[in-house]
């Protein structure tokens, strides 16, 4: 478009140019003569000049007006105010008393020396200088000097120069004279000064002439006013259609009477020419405009229509009129509002990037804070599966599991929103290699009780169990009050009441995955029982899932917790803050309960239902010191800067725990 705007410019310049007060010389005629322009009623020529009053003599590039003893042509203007200036050969020597300079024009002329442009300059010290103008003075000026100096030439303030208008705006002739003033009779000496009558402009710009190679005649600038008998008032008929045609109305110096109208040669059709191709081409503009942001709108309308039917919106729609209610608590949002939340996807809005894709931070209308997640594949070949997770999601309203606030399907891959959560992921607080925050024991109960009712719900609460399949603290997030929030459900599937057991390919995370799932591919609830065991595990003793530093099968957090268990040294591997702030009682009773969430077989496991009673039981149990609470409410008021897990999911995901930190 902007290429556009540009040629239209281009087009449009050179016929602004051609304007109704154009001059150009007679068909035919040169209309320039070096440099100077020779607009009629001059001419180069006779035959090409009103007449010979208005005569020019082109030699050697320089213009000649012929009928004034071929004075040098400065510049010429015929379009109102009138005047051509001429250099004019003066002659003054002081020292010799060749004290004047002439200069008449014949009274049939068309030329006046003008007023209004010409102005007497002097130059030296004790000089007097006077125009006479039909008899009469019209300028004069003196000078003085202060030691006989002059030192200022181009401040004409009547020391050692000055200068004075004229009187009257028109004369036909003037004379210059200049005389000491010493000598009031005129015979006195006027020592080496000077005096002009010249264009006032030319003055200003280059000052005092200086004289010619002979050391007598100067030639100076005199602007004429030109009379082309221009009729004013416009009165006779002749003269108003003269002027509405555009050409001006003057007398006929020619004859005795009468007026002729001159109409410069214009090009119309190049007037014309320009107008049609500057508004067809704006025009054009107009329209090519139009029809680009249209077939831009038409073509995005389509590729999201292709892409909404790609990503499961039409399955989404069946679902939506099988199931009215689906219809409020499953939002469909546009790319438009989602682009507009996360500023066109701005790369100062990223949260955080996992291995599924990148999560923003964006502000809905209604001004809450999302997390839009914009995954990185789509795995086509299970869109029923992700349209029922997000249909089902989109219903789960518990405390403590991430609320999915709906999806985006106009795009290339699903854009997942969910709440906003604000202080990052379990694992960073866990892990935390600045000492700045150190979980207590309490607030260690307090998440694990939280995580197991969360569990507890998703298995046995909702109208259709669902199995999350990659509990792991990175999966677990902390909002503003340290609260726990269950996340990323990318690999997480639903099963019918009847079912005990889902036979899939084996997912899930290195040191958190289920050893009977591992070995039969059947995942049932009580995999995520044993993921969860490695979660209190990793609260209980602060060291991670997988560690390199432990050696052997003791690099598993479970296999190094089952051992020492066997060996009656179990409180040998719990953080020092967690046996300073847990009864013994209420860490073996929390050690039990893990071992027994980490049970090989599925079958001597608790359900997720149980493991949260147990676990409220023990934390309502628990009376915390004044430390601990202390430290608990002093952290809930601050900001942690912490990011959430990446996850390992590996199909598509409903996920908003990827790395972002608020």
């Amino acid at each position: 478009m902007q290429v556009f705007l540009a040629l239209l410019v281009l087009v449009l310049i050179p016929f602004t140019t051609l304007t109704k007060a154009e001059r150009i010389s007679k068909k035919g005629c040169k209309d320039t003569c070096g440099g100077v322009s020779i607009p009629f009623p001059f001419g180069i020529g006779i035959n090409c000049s009103k007449n010979e009053w208005y005569n020019v003599d082109c030699n050697s590039s320089t213009p000649y007006l012929s009928a004034l003893n071929n004075m040098e042509i400065l510049r010429l203007q015929v379009e109102y105010p009138y005047y051509v200036t001429v250099n004019f050969s003066m002659t003054f020597d002081c020292q010799n008393q060749v004290k004047n300079s002439t200069l008449v024009l014949s009274k049939d002329s068309p030329y006046l020396i003008s007023g209004d442009y010409n102005s007497l300059f002097v130059e030296g010290c004790g000089i007097y200088a006077e125009v006479r103008g039909n008899a009469t003075i019209v300028s004069g000026c003196s000078t003085i000097c202060r030691n006989n100096t002059v030192t200022d030439r181009n401040n004409c303030i009547g020391i050692g120069c000055c200068q004075a208008t004229i009187s009257a705006s028109e004369l036909k002739s003037f004379r210059l004279n200049v005389r000491g003033l010493e000598s009031p009779d005129g015979d006195g000496s006027c020592g080496s000064g000077s005096a002009f009558f010249m264009d006032s402009e030319y003055f200003n710009r280059a000052g005092f002439p200086r004289p010619s190679l002979d050391g007598v005649n100067i030639y100076v600038p005199i602007t004429l006013g030109l009379f082309l008998g221009y009729n004013d008032d416009n009165s006779s008929p002749e003269c108003k259609r003269c002027i509405s045609k555009g050409g001006y109305c003057y007398e006929n110096l020619e004859a005795d009477s009468g007026t002729s109208c001159y109409i410069y040669k214009k090009s119309k059709f190049g007037v014309i020419l320009g107008v049609s191709i500057s508004a067809g081409l704006l025009f054009l503009l107009v329209i090519s405009y139009a029809l680009y942001k249209i077939i831009k709108k038409t073509k995005a309308k389509r590729r999201k229509q292709r892409f909404f039917k790609r990503n499961g919106g039409l399955l989404l729609k069946q679902q939506q009129e099988t199931d009215v209610g689906l219809v409020d608590k499953t939002i469909l949002f546009t790319s438009n509002e989602l682009e507009k939340a996360t500023d066109h996807f701005n790369e100062n809005r990223i949260l955080g990037r996992g291995g599924q894709g990148t999560v923003y931070k964006g502000m809905l209308p209604d001004g809450r804070i999302v997390a839009v997640k914009k995954s990185k594949v789509v795995d086509e070949s299970q869109l029923v599966e992700f349209i029922n997770e997000v249909v089902i999601l989109s219903q789960i309203n518990h405390r403590n599991v991430v609320k999915l606030l709906g999806c985006c399907l106009e795009t290339e891959v699903p854009l997942l929103v969910s709440e906003f959560i604000s202080n990052g992921t379990l694992y960073d607080l866990i892990q935390n290699e600045t000492g700045e925050l150190s979980i207590s024991f309490y607030m260690s109960l307090q998440i694990a009780t939280e995580v197991a009712g969360a569990l507890s719900y998703l298995h046995s609460a909702t109208s259709i169990p669902i199995y999350h399949r990659d509990i792991k603290t990175t999966n677990i997030l902390l909002d503003e009050k340290y609260r726990a929030k269950v996340s990323d459900f990318g690999t997480s599937r639903f099963v019918a009441i009847d079912q005990t057991h889902l036979t899939t390919l084996v997912k899930g995370t290195f040191g958190y995955l289920d050893p009977e799932y591992f070995q039969s591919s059947q995942f049932t609830e009580k995999s995520d029982v044993y993921s969860f065991g490695v979660v209190l595990l990793e609260l209980l003793t602060r060291e991670k899932p997988i560690s390199l530093t432990r050696f052997g099968e003791n690099r598993s957090l479970a296999t190094h917790f089952i051992l020492a268990m066997e060996e009656g040294r179990v409180m040998s591997i719990f953080d020092a803050r967690v046996v300073k702030e847990g009864a013994r009682t209420e860490l073996l009773a929390i050690a039990n309960l893990a071992m027994r969430c980490l049970n090989f077989n599925g079958k001597n496991r608790p359900t997720m239902k149980e493991v949260a009673i147990e676990l409220e039981s023990i934390r309502l149990s628990h009376v915390p010191s004044e430390d601990q609470t202390n430290f608990g409410r002093a952290k809930q008021c601050e900001e942690v800067p912490l990011t959430y897990g990446e996850s390992t999911s590996t199909t598509m995901s409903i996920t908003f725990g990827d790395n972002y930190s608020q």
